[in-house]
């Protein structure tokens, strides 16, 4: 129902402005009769103008829509049910591995690549990155480095998050609190400075470092409880402020403590 009311809406939209072309020109006509064959000539190429512009908005239209679906495609791939025994009638896929997933989705996000334009393309090559790990991780991880420094501000940012996560689980600590830091001054909308610094607090636990844990967890907590809109009420804390309150309440109860109070949820 949503489809069909955004395509009704273009299709009324096109219709108003076809009408309103249309009644113009005939206006025009009526009041240039008799004025000779130049003026007609002028009034026939902005008439071809007008229809070129239409049409070239008609197709990135079906191009946007085209690449949106492809990429769709690709992303349930890339997140399908892995199970030695396919459910019988399904309709959704299927696979007996996750390499073999993973290749798969690579295949579709290369498709989408190689046939449309940003913001698509950004988006396959970082979807093939991140599948990229679960085959040859070195080259995924060279992949999200080259995204993270090409593509758009928030593709690179969660290029630059996954590879952060890469390092962290493959015990590269130190070289993940480096672009975790990184991607805290950012402070990009889809990577938040709160987000990274919980996860550079949780990574200082795993080196043993619990006074810098415990230090950035009640930054991020502190910072946040006192956050204020513009109409100077508090803002409600995030899942990431929530998640790190949690966790110094039990790395540090003392610490804990100290924070100032949760302001109340607003209705």
């Amino acid at each position: 129902m949503a489809k069909y009311k955004k395509k009704r809406a273009r299709e009324l939209q096109h219709d108003r402005f076809r009408d309103t072309t249309i009644g113009l020109l005939d206006r025009l006509g009526n009041a240039l009769e008799g004025k000779g064959k130049t003026i007609l000539y002028g009034l026939g190429g902005a008439l071809v103008l007008v229809v070129l512009i239409v049409v070239v908005v008609k197709w990135n239209g079906r191009k946007g829509n085209e690449a949106r679906q492809a990429l769709g495609r690709a992303i349930d791939i890339s997140t399908a049910t892995i199970s030695q025994t396919p459910t019988t009638g399904s309709t959704g896929f299927t696979f007996s591995s996750e390499q073999d997933r993973s290749r798969r989705a690579i295949e579709e996000f290369e498709k989408v690549a190689a046939k449309y334009g940003d913001p698509y393309k950004a988006e396959a090559r970082y979807f093939i990155a991140t599948n990229r790990l679960i085959i040859d991780r070195q080259k995924g991880m060279t992949e999200l480095a080259e995204v993270g420094n090409q593509a758009s501000p928030e593709v690179a940012a969660l290029a630059k998050f996954a590879l952060a996560q890469a390092k962290e689980s493959d015990g590269k600590l130190d070289e993940a609190i480096q672009i975790y830091n990184e991607l805290a001054k950012l402070n990009s909308p889809t990577v938040t400075a709160e987000t990274a610094n919980l996860r550079v607090a949780k990574v200082y636990e795993k080196q043993g470092k619990k006074k810098e844990a415990a230090d950035t967890l009640f930054n991020l907590v502190d910072a946040s409880r006192k956050a204020k809109g513009k109409d100077d009420k508090p803002l409600p804390a995030s899942s990431a402020a929530r998640e790190a309150a949690t966790e110094l309440q039990k790395l540090d109860p003392e610490r804990f403590a100290l924070l100032p109070p949760e302001s109340p949820t607003l209705g």
